[in-house]
């Protein structure tokens, strides 16, 4: 393996917008070796637009020999095959979230590359805000306490229109609806904060805002495993949308993530701010964010590849935000505490 990882990108939709900035600003670390989509329109678009090489053969793109990895941007009925087609190839894999419509699907793809030998890595790029990062860094510490309390709120807006596209919204295309398309990525920053969950009560609906097969609202109470409490809230029925948040209850003080900006008030008195403001997609325009979480997360990867260690957000770790997304779907058609299952 060269200095530079060879770098395949498949699914060149609207998603792939702030990977396409990112691997601009990567070019010393990562060499793109070639650009698939179905539509020979979108490939041709997309790779004038960022000078990106194009490929018209996926199954060629797999098979070339300069290409050490997979980035993953398809919805996600369409992952499976790829993967299997890349990992078969010893092409580490870093593919959107979710990683699956479901979570054993899910756990398929994680332990196909597991078998396969291949690094998996998921992009969670909320993991790599700096705000985030120095929270972590504050609860890895102790610095705050023991965690009591966590609330979890994405109050995010999507008109019709986003929901309009053929299968958006749907459980054959996205596998459901705000829970695993929007507020997981939420979920998982609040898991690797808090550990596991180990038991929810929630509700999903469809509100009348929207014309949709899955849930536009999500809402429940969690017990996690450490014996903290929390709730969440979920939906894209907010108008006009505003930042998702996490707040957690410390021994210590209690800290703030919201727009990329950490804010921590000590019980002590002493009030501290980490980050800056950013937006993050919350309103009418999902991709109304910057793109320097993407770069750090796909720096990560192409780090870890190199190195021969994980990734710093891989499968197995993803699959916990799966289970956890099951467990509130399930409580909501039962009406009953629902158990996450563990891993």
């Amino acid at each position: 393996m060269s200095d530079r990882i060879g770098l395949a990108v498949v699914g060149l939709g609207m998603a792939a917008k702030p990977h396409a900035l990112a691997l601009k600003n990567l070019q010393d670390q990562i060499d793109v070796r070639g650009c698939y989509a179905r539509s020979a329109e979108a490939r041709v678009e997309f790779c004038k637009t960022y000078g990106f090489p194009e490929a018209t053969d996926v199954e060629a793109l797999a098979h070339d020999p300069t290409v050490d990895a997979l980035l993953l941007i398809t919805p996600p009925n369409a992952r499976l095959d790829l993967i299997s087609l890349f990992a078969g190839q010893n092409k580490h894999i870093l593919t959107e979230k979710p990683l699956e419509r479901t979570t054993e699907a899910a756990a398929e793809i994680v332990d196909l590359c597991a078998a396969s030998n291949v690094s998996l890595g998921v992009v969670f790029q909320h993991r790599f805000r700096a705000a985030s990062e120095a929270l972590a860094k504050l609860m890895d510490e102790g610095a705050l306490g023991t965690n009591r309390v966590v609330r979890a709120e994405v109050p995010w807006w999507r008109g019709q229109s986003y929901y309009d596209e053929p299968g958006r919204g749907s459980y054959a295309r996205d596998g459901g609806g705000v829970l695993i398309s929007q507020a997981i990525h939420t979920l998982d920053l609040m898991l690797s904060m808090t550990g596991p969950v180990a038991a929810v009560q929630a509700l999903c609906a469809t509100t009348p805002f929207h014309r949709m097969e899955a849930e536009d609202f999500a809402a429940g109470v969690v017990e996690f495993e450490s014996g903290a409490v929390g709730s969440i809230f979920a939906s894209t029925a907010s108008f006009p949308g505003d930042a998702e948040s996490l707040k957690f209850d410390c021994d210590n003080g209690s800290a703030s993530l919201k727009s990329g900006v950490l804010t921590v008030h000590w019980r002590d008195g002493r009030v501290e701010t980490f980050g800056s403001e950013a937006t993050t997609g919350g309103g009418a325009d999902p991709m109304a964010f910057p793109y320097d979480w993407h770069k750090s997360l796909i720096a990560d990867f192409a780090t870890a590849i190199r190195a021969g260690h994980p990734p710093r957000v891989t499968g197995s770790e993803a699959l916990h935000v799966h289970r956890l997304i099951t467990a509130i779907e399930a409580s909501s058609r039962s009406g009953q505490k629902t158990q996450v299952v563990k891993g």
